[in-house]
């Protein structure tokens, strides 16, 4: 959580919490024991609602705020507490289940059954709705997930208030709640300085080079929440261009004096950045494409192609890998001999040390080679689902693309070549194939490819 929205949720708080008199809760940053009993009173107060609603919202309020002035220590014992404290009862629950296998009436059945059903859902759950209730509650448990996925890391017990958190916010942040929304140069300066706080791809250098991202044959598009109308959830960068693009850096030249194009044909999806780790598993970027493009139809109707210029996250890790297996061969005969007439050092040598980068002999003995290997990466690398192990490859075949091309040279920033060796990929929308694709990726795995993937394979 940023400082400034830190600050703007204490500010609001602050105004709710004063309506309570009652004896204030006050704890350190590590939540030490003798402090845990008093928080237990207050959130046992906070769920009986005592006092009214008013006072139940000011004691929200408070647990909101001590809960953000704790450190990851402290804030680890407050939901662990939670857990152990206001968690599901496993004993009580068991001894309600096993009414359900006697010989009972019906009616009584339906009540065991209501029971069972109201002692599954933990008391802090009614705790995550009183924070919803309060001003920017939205936001901050979108970051309370946050957290409880980092700590959650090393405390895994920590698992069933992530659940409950995730099964709330994607009912929260269900689609037909959000709104589309197309950012451009004149958007508040603080929703561009999120831009650049967010983006996770290409990371934009400098504010040149966001209004360059921002030109006239540029696009911008978010998704925001109306409980969260400053606060962007997933946005996606779009170039519209003449021709499906293999180069990044050439997109992103902020140096390069663009040539307005009244009639593009082409719109290169190049960089699509998650901006609330708190929502990870609720499905925004699948629908985000897919209105974007009837958005880009609308607005320029001159585009008949629409495709991404993708990253290839853990190829490079995949590689490495590979070559630790003896077995497996990058190089059919000819390849080798070709690679043998410019160096002597062998193929996976050269990969590890980098040197091949700023050789062209070396560059066009190895390309073949790289290419298919990315070619086998996406098609044959599987999760145990049978889907595309690669995260990227999945979330774009899931769409429905189909797997196009693949750029050699396409990032060559370090991030780029040290991830993929500055390869790249194209995933084509084909409008009238999206459905198709998409139902037998998900159904039979199946993974659509260009002509170009296959000869590759």
């Amino acid at each position: 959580m940023s400082n400034r929205l830190f600050s703007n949720i204490l500010s609001a708080w602050k105004g709710v919490s004063t309506q309570f008199s009652g004896k204030r809760l006050e704890l350190s940053s590590y939540l030490h024991a003798n402090e845990l009993d008093p928080l237990k009173v207050k959130i046992s107060a906070c769920l009986e609602g005592k006092g009214g609603e008013v006072s139940t919202r000011a004691r929200a309020a408070e647990l909101g705020t001590a809960y953000l002035s704790l450190n990851d220590e402290g804030r680890q014992k407050f939901l662990q507490l939670l857990i152990s404290d206001f968690g599901v009862d496993h004993d009580q629950v068991r001894t309600t289940a096993e009414a359900l296998f006697t010989d009972i009436p019906d009616e009584q059945r339906n009540k065991v059954e209501e029971q069972l059903r109201e002692q599954l859902t933990p008391p802090y759950r009614k705790l995550l709705r009183q924070f919803n209730a309060l001003p920017q509650g939205i936001k901050f448990l979108v970051d309370l997930r946050s957290d409880v996925m980092r700590l959650g890391e090393a405390h895994p017990e920590l698992k069933p208030i992530n659940d409950v958190l995730h099964t709330q916010l994607c009912s929260w942040f269900d689609i037909g709640f959000l709104e589309l929304k197309k950012i451009d140069w004149n958007a508040p300066a603080a929703l561009l300085e999120k831009l650049i706080e967010y983006e996770a791809v290409h990371r934009v250098e400098s504010w040149v080079d966001l209004q360059h991202r921002l030109g006239e044959n540029r696009r911008c598009f978010a998704f925001f929440h109306p409980n969260m109308p400053d606060e962007p959830l997933i946005f996606v960068w779009v170039a519209l261009v003449e021709e499906i693009s293999d180069n990044v850096n050439a997109l992103l030249d902020s140096s390069q004096l663009e040539i307005e194009n009244d009639t593009p044909s082409t719109a290169i999806f190049y960089s699509i950045s998650s901006a609330q780790k708190g929502l990870a598993g609720v499905s925004l970027g699948n629908f985000l494409i897919k209105r974007v493009v009837d958005e880009l139809k609308r607005e320029c109707p001159s585009l008949v192609n629409f495709a991404t210029l993708s990253p290839i996250p853990g190829f490079a890790k995949w590689m490495k890998k590979q070559m630790a297996d003896d077995n497996f061969q990058f190089l059919n005969e000819d390849e080798q001999l070709s690679l043998q007439k410019v160096t002597d050092r062998t193929f996976e040598e050269l990969i590890l040390s980098k040197d091949w980068l700023s050789d062209e002999s070396l560059c066009n003995a190895l390309r073949e080679p790289l290419q298919r290997a990315v070619a086998r990466y996406i098609v044959h690398e599987k999760r145990p689902s049978g889907n595309a192990a690669n995260a990227v490859a999945h979330f774009h075949l899931s769409n429905g693309a189909i797997f196009e091309r693949i750029n050699w040279m396409g990032d060559t920033s370090v991030h780029g070549l040290s991830q993929s060796y500055g390869m790249m990929i194209n995933y084509l929308y084909d409008l009238n194939l999206i459905d198709k694709n998409h139902e037998e990726y998900i159904e039979q795995s199946k993974i659509a490819q260009s002509k170009k993937i296959q000869k590759h394979l």
